[in-house]
């Protein structure tokens, strides 16, 4: 009866840890399951390195890696926007100025965005600060201001060139803000001033060019001195005003003279 007791008992401890072993193995097994199912989003990609050694790309969706043995790098392909810091700049015409920008770009190649370069996102706004500073500094003030366009695609080809050995592909630079100095801005509003006088002036020049061709076409028909003419106009505008004293030019005094005597 002891016997029978004692190989019950027996049987009843090895089908305890039977039953621990397999849990734990279980347990095991699904966590290397878990390590080894891998998913990524449709703009994702996962880089795979096997004991080191670069094996290849998978994603999007859901694959398998060997656990310990495979390591994954994710990387995101969308747009990414980065900010260009303000950099000081002295403009081609020797003009201290402040300019930022804002870099689009996104990851072409995800392979050699992580072999190539340590770090995509560092090299990218290091690189865009430099040419920033670079393109500005050859570029004079007017150009930088009016020509805005041929800036901002200058900037693309230098950044898209030298961050495609990287696997990244520049989408827009755009320049956003130039700061310039505030007795610079007082230059500028001025000899925007004269600008505007000078054009004024040289309208009133052709104004008053191609009144004189009119009123000698008139003297032609009419027979008559075009300064005559220009005389009697002068005169036609003062006696719209009010006033009481019309000064009378020396040639016109004689003009009268002149008629007086014919009468």
């Amino acid at each position: 009866m002891a016997r029978t007791l004692f190989l019950t008992s027996f049987e009843i401890k090895n089908m305890l840890a039977n039953l621990f072993s397999n849990f734990w193995a279980i347990i095991v097994v699904l966590i290397l399951l878990m390590m080894a199912v891998k998913i990524t989003r449709e703009y994702e990609r996962g880089v795979i390195f096997r004991l080191g050694r670069f094996t290849g790309i998978k994603g999007p969706g859901l694959f398998l890696i060997i656990p310990f043995i495979d390591k994954m790098v994710k990387l995101d392909l969308r747009v990414i926007t980065l900010d260009v810091p303000a950099q000081e700049v002295i403009t081609k015409d020797n003009i201290p100025i402040k300019v930022d920008a804002v870099l689009y770009f996104k990851i072409s190649d995800p392979q050699k965005a992580t072999i190539e370069v340590e770090n995509y996102m560092m090299a990218t706004s290091q690189n865009s600060q430099t040419s920033l500073r670079g393109v500005v500094g050859a570029s004079s003030l007017d150009e930088l201001l009016a020509e805005r366009e041929k800036v901002n695609q200058k900037l693309h080809e230098i950044i898209d060139r030298a961050t495609d050995p990287w696997g990244i592909k520049v989408t827009a630079v755009e320049v956003k803000h130039v700061e310039i100095p505030e007795s610079m801005q007082r230059a500028i509003a001025k000899q925007a001033e004269a600008e505007r006088v000078r054009r004024a002036k040289i309208i009133l020049a052709e104004g008053e060019y191609q009144a004189a061709q009119k009123l000698k076409e008139a003297g032609e028909i009419l027979g008559a001195d075009p300064i005559t003419l220009r005389y009697l106009e002068t005169l036609s505008e003062a006696a719209k005003e009010p006033n009481t004293t019309i000064l009378f030019p020396a040639e016109m005094l004689g003009l009268l003279k002149k008629l007086g005597k014919s009468e």
